[in-house]
């Protein structure tokens, strides 16, 4: 049977998937999800291994594998230069990419990488690539001091408080804007990339920073997604940045700057995940919460709280920043987001 280009294109994709996720009953599904035949499906396994698209693997439960492209480099950090190692480098494994995507990774890549040079005080800067038919996966590892212990000890100083602490830390980076050195950073490289990528994983000092749900993804499943010889180092000490995005995306980065930093007024909106920010004990409960979680705000016009899997909030946490901190700053925007009922009304009650 003749597919048209699309409805092949369609199936392809489907196969691609199922075999990236190790799938052994994909055969079977792509038949049923798209009513055709084994020998159409044996055909398509055939014509994308002669392209050099997936290679017969008898150690993966399906058989087959995505063939990858890799890179490996490990770099004394001195005098580097994150765009001509992009340049040089990396970029020739990308540069088939659509646009959209190649100027997504151009900045993620130097922004993450120009951090590990002028923030992370280590002497090597190790960064592993890889990259099949459908994704393009990062890691730029180093041994210095640690991005959040970096962060720790610049706000003790900078607030002359010494009970800030590393899921302090992990906080300030979800709103962004912050940067350790103000002199040449602005502090917006990590809040923007971490928006941009399909996945992004920060692991320091045995802490994670994700916009996923990082509670549920230990620290093993991370290693495991690259070279764990190498990434296991950045467990303890330093920093690994894990980026991943996929080789067809439709995003682009103006939209994500245009979402928090429209060109004519610049970083004036800022999206704090509540779960993964505030409830290291089970929901948020406290107004110390509140205040460390309110500490920045005012640097933003306008603030989205995104309670997305929150089921509870205590009384003095919603007290604090929907009555407290908003008296105080009526000029900022607080913007409550995907909550449930019950913290819609614990909100409307603490706000009379």
């Amino acid at each position: 049977m003749s597919y048209s280009k699309e409805y092949k294109w369609r199936i392809i994709n489907y196969i691609l998937e199922k075999i990236s996720n190790d799938d052994p009953k994909f055969v079977g599904k792509v038949i049923k999800s798209f009513d055709t035949s084994d020998t159409t499906v044996r055909r398509y396994l055939d014509e994308l291994c002669s392209d050099d698209i997936i290679v017969k693997n008898n150690k993966a439960k399906c058989g087959y594998a995505l063939k990858k492209e890799e890179k490996h480099e490990l770099y004394d950090n001195v005098n580097l230069e994150e765009d001509v190692i992009f340049r040089n480098d990396f970029f020739p494994y990308l540069k088939d990419l659509p646009e959209n995507v190649q100027h997504i990774w151009t900045y993620a890549f130097t922004e993450i990488l120009n951090n590990a040079i002028e923030h992370s005080k280590s002497e090597t800067i190790y960064i592993s690539m890889e990259k099949d038919y459908l994704t393009t996966k990062m890691w730029i590892l180093d041994r210095g001091i640690g991005i959040f212990n970096n962060i720790v000890q610049y706000m003790k100083e900078k607030y002359s408080r010494d009970d800030i602490n590393i899921e302090d830390a992990v906080v300030e980076l979800f709103k962004g804007k912050l940067t350790t050195a103000k002199e040449s950073h602005s502090g917006e490289g990590i809040f923007f990339t971490s928006r941009m990528m399909d996945s992004f994983y920060i692991l320091s000092s045995n802490t994670f920073f994700s916009h996923d749900n990082i509670l549920d993804y230990t620290v093993k499943e991370f290693i495991n997604k690259g070279p764990s010889d190498v990434l296991s180092t950045g467990v303890n000490c330093g920093t690994v940045v894990f980026l991943q995005m996929s080789n067809y995306s439709k995003k682009t980065a103006k939209e994500v700057f245009d979402m928090f930093a429209p060109m004519d007024i610049g970083f004036v909106k800022t999206s704090i995940p509540i779960k993964h920010a505030c409830c290291e004990f089970g929901y948020p409960v406290s107004r110390s919460q509140a205040r460390r979680l309110c500490t920045r705000f005012d640097e933003f016009e306008e603030v989205i709280l995104d309670f997305d899997g929150v089921d509870n909030i205590g009384q003095a946490f919603a007290h604090e920043i929907f009555n407290v901190f908003q008296r105080n700053h009526p000029n900022l925007k607080l913007i409550v987001e995907n909550a449930v009922p019950y913290v819609e009304n614990m909100i409307k009650r603490v706000q009379k």
